[in-house]
């Protein structure tokens, strides 16, 4: 798996993989998205770690206002079906229109850093939030180049659920807190 994401890495080439079974397509799912929840929780350990080294103050995330406001139902929607479905069609689903392109490769990285850095409006906008931004979006950089992998090799339906996948272990763990009434911090 890391070789061929590696290999991907260094020349990504939109070629569908039409002779994969589903259960190995299944397998795929399920170790990508190990790798995206793992390399995840490492690059938020290294910002964390680098906020508090370097005493930043990133302020408020977007994702506590709407803990506040909105119900723990409707955080779900928005959060494993929305905000993946949306994505998912903005970010990959033109990589299709440039699959024949000389310029694939370009315009998949592109899409890829957009993605991530779209999410640095998650945060309060602050001249330490743009200077740190690469690192605070570095794990959804990480994602989308996952995204992007499988989007390419088994269709954007995989994407889509991939990204609903890991945005619902990532938020579920939150809402059952937020449910029980157990402080976050």
């Amino acid at each position: 798996m890391l070789e061929d994401l590696l290999l991907f890495a260094k020349n990504p080439v939109y070629e569908q993989d039409i002779t994969t079974s589903f259960s190995n397509k299944l397998r795929t799912f399920f170790k990508l998205l190990l790798v995206a929840l793992c390399t995840s929780i490492v690059l938020l350990m290294v910002a964390g770690l680098a906020e508090n080294l370097l005493q930043l103050e990133m302020g408020k995330h977007a994702m506590d206002d709407l803990f506040e406001n909105y119900s723990v139902g409707l955080i779900f929607f928005l959060a494993v079906v929305i905000a993946p479905f949306f994505e998912e069609l903005l970010f990959r689903g033109p990589l299709l229109f440039f699959k024949d392109s000389n310029y694939f490769k370009i315009v998949f990285y592109a899409f890829t850093i957009a993605f991530g850095f779209m999410h640095v409006s998650n945060f309060e906008m602050s001249t330490q939030v743009l200077l740190f931004s690469p690192l605070l979006v570095a794990p959804q950089i990480g994602v989308g180049f996952l995204l992007g992998f499988i989007r390419i090799k088994f269709g954007l339906v995989w994407s889509m659920a991939l990204h609903a996948c890991y945005n619902m272990v990532l938020v579920v763990p939150v809402l059952i807190m937020q449910i029980l009434d157990i402080p976050i911090e």
